[in-house]
Parts: structure tokens; C-alpha cells; sequence
């Protein structure tokens, strides 16, 4: 595989529906796709970086710069015998896991379709169907948040996320597990925490959750493994797990039980199958998160979440959810009984809407060998 040329497009697409955080609100997002040639069929991946350096260091801005100034360059007229080959091209540029995973991902979309078999097959999936859960963002009333999770249940959903922070945790919590006695529940705290919260996180066991994520700083494990300790509820690690070392590490001190892979935060599908990996080794279960991607993203994760250790249902969810109209074709759906089948068709599976791109298009580069 021989790569020919690469185009970089920003896109302005906005959300059906404000998703708040910790971190704050998001309603528009800019959404970098890229497209990688052979001189025949295309590749396309995505960059999740945000629109501030809040969630991780990167942001839409400095992907680009990487991309355009480094990684691109470096990748032009190189031959690959597999896209795994391509994190080695990119290794010297430190960090920057988005800006790469845009333009790896494309090239895994590129080489199964070379190969005329769907991504998640190349990538070693054994999944014919994946379970969905949903990641609800802040709401403005504990009723709204209510309403939504009986919405969101409606149509299929098998498990709910909800976002907490300080100020809104425990009789959050606490009023959701009320009105949903069984329903499958976790609580993202998105870092907004730090250890001398242990108590409250220690209160939150009386409710059952399925999981806690990142409650402390996205550079910590040592305080992840001293609230674990003193709690019930699985703590699951999202910020704090950048590679497989990270997530072996985190395990062997006992930071958390349960892992959140993220395609964007690890560098991609060759870095998100060695976590993975390292967590099937160990006997801990991973998910696929999500940040609130286009279809195209969202495709990709559907693949990664066919590997055999995604056991718990990812934030992988139906294009409607986020978008009015998505950049692929057909938009991806969740089954009534909560699960997405991925496509049996060759690379992502999915048709790029290339008329919506071009018309949401604010910046574009093309790049050739």
C-alpha cells in the first residue's frame, strides 16, 4: 500500500443537542476528516480533537498543524505492508495520539478495502453483533435527566452513562438509581475529583453502579488505586490510559478494574488492540468510548468493538443521537434490543456523503507524493 496522497478537511457540524460536562458545554463541533489514496480506492479516518485543550492537550487547531506539518510529510509515497507498520513512521513525534489516529485509521479503511473485507474482520473482531450504551451529558434538572435516560431506554439502550461533578454527584446518582432500580449505570467524572473526595465516591457503592470513570486527574493512577481500595464500585480509568504500558501499569497497582478505550486518546486501531490486548491478559474488561464523532469515527469504533475482550457495552450509539444528518450512508442504527451490526461490506462499511462534506466544509489541504 502505497500512499498517494492525503486530504485534510474541516468540518462544521453541529450537535442535535448540547453535551455538557465537567469540562463544559459543546454544541458545534469541528470535525477533522482524513482521507488517504492509493492512486485507486480511499481511506478515510477521523481526528476527535475538541475544540479546547480540556478532555486531553490536543485540540482541532494543533492536530491540523501536526498532521499538515509532520505526520503528513513523513507518510507521502510510503509503502506499508500493514497499517501497524505506521505508528513506527510517526514515533518521533511525541504525544499528539488524535493527529495520528486521523490519518492510521484511514489507512486501515484503505488496506481492507484493498483486501475487499470489512475493517473489523482485518482488525481481528469476532463480534457479528455489538452491544450500545449511551453517555448522557449534564442535564438542567434532575427531571430533564429522567426524562432523557426513559427516552433513551425506549429505543433500545442497554446501558446509561451519566456526568457528574462536583456539586452534581451523589443525589444525582442517587435520584437516577431511584426511578431505574436495574437499569445498568455508571458515572463519569471526567477528572473533577480529587482523593480527598473518597468519601463520596465510598457513598456512591450504596447505588450498584456498573462503574466510576477517571474520578481524579487524567496524569494520576496512584490516587486511582488508593480510592479503589477503599471502595466497592469499579473505578474504570478513560484520560489516565494513553498505551498498554499505561493500562498495564494502572492494573498491576491496582488503580482500576475495568478500562475505557478510546481510538482518539491511544494513537489509533494498532495502539487500541495492544490495550486491548493487555487487558484481556489480565482479565479486565474494556468498552469503547466515544467524542462524539461523525459517522466515519463512529464507524471505526463499531469495528474496534468487535474484538473479543470488549465486553460491556460501548458509548456507540446511533448517528441520530448527535446529528441531524451524518456524513455517512446508510447512518449508523441501533436495533431495538440495543446492539449495532456492523456492516459486511468492505473497509468501514459505510458510504462517505461526499456532497454534506463538501458542504460543511471551512478548510481543506490536499497533499500529494
Amino acid at each position: 500500500m502505497r500512499v498517494e496522497e492525503v486530504e485534510l478537511r474541516q468540518l462544521r457540524m453541529t450537535l442535535e443537542h448540547p453535551f455538557e460536562t465537567s469540562f463544559g458545554a459543546t454544541r458545534e463541533r469541528r470535525v477533522t476528516i482524513v482521507r488517504v489514496r492509493d492512486g485507486r480506492d480511499a481511506g478515510y479516518g477521523e481526528v476527535t480533537a475538541a475544540e479546547g485543550p480540556f478532555f486531553s492537550h490536543e485540540t482541532y487547531e494543533t492536530a491540523w498543524h501536526v498532521l499538515s506539518d509532520f505526520i503528513v510529510p513523513w507518510t507521502l509515497g510510503r509503502e506499508f505492508a500493514s497499517p501497524a507498520e505506521f505508528p513506527e513512521t510517526v514515533r518521533r513525534v511525541r504525544g499528539h495520539p488524535m493527529a495520528k489516529a486521523g490519518l492510521e485509521n484511514a489507512l486501515w479503511d484503505l488496506a481492507a478495502k484493498q483486501r475487499q473485507v470489512p475493517l473489523w474482520k482485518l482488525l481481528g473482531g469476532v463480534r457479528p453483533r455489538i452491544a450500545c450504551g449511551v453517555s448522557i451529558g449534564i442535564q438542567p434538572s434532575i427531571e430533564a435527566l429522567l426524562a432523557r435516560i426513559r427516552a433513551e431506554l425506549e429505543d433500545g439502550y442497554r446501558r446509561v452513562k451519566i456526568k457528574i461533578k462536583p456539586g452534581l454527584d451523589v443525589d444525582v446518582v442517587g435520584a437516577v438509581r431511584e426511578a431505574f432500580p436495574e437499569l445498568p449505570l455508571m458515572a463519569d467524572a471526567n477528572a473533577a475529583y480529587t482523593l480527598a473526595d473518597a468519601g463520596l465516591f465510598a457513598s456512591l457503592d450504596a447505588f450498584g453502579l456498573t462503574m466510576v470513570e477517571q474520578p481524579f486527574h487524567y496524569d494520576d493512577m496512584v490516587d486511582h488505586a488508593a480510592l479503589q481500595s477503599r471502595i466497592s464500585t469499579p473505578v474504570c480509568l478513560d484520560e489516565s490510559i494513553r498505551s498498554a504500558e499505561d493500562a498495564r501499569k494502572a492494573i498491576e497497582i491496582g488503580a482500576c478494574r475495568v478500562v475505557n478505550v478510546k481510538l482518539g486518546r491511544v494513537g489509533g486501531h494498532t495502539a487500541a488492540r495492544a490495550v486491548h490486548d493487555a487487558c484481556a491478559e489480565r482479565q479486565v474488561p474494556v468498552w469503547c468510548g466515544g467524542m462524539l464523532e461523525s459517522g466515519i469515527g463512529r464507524a471505526h469504533n463499531v469495528a474496534l468493538s468487535t474484538l473479543e475482550n470488549f465486553t460491556l457495552p460501548g458509548d456507540v450509539a446511533a448517528s441520530r443521537r448527535y446529528w441531524a444528518r451524518d456524513i455517512v450512508e446508510p447512518e449508523i442504527e441501533v436495533t431495538p434490543d440495543g446492539e449495532i451490526q456492523p456492516s459486511p461490506d468492505p473497509g468501514i462499511g459505510y458510504a462517505v456523503r461526499q456532497d454534506r462534506i463538501d458542504g460543511w466544509t471551512v478548510r481543506r489541504r490536499t497533499f500529494t507524493a
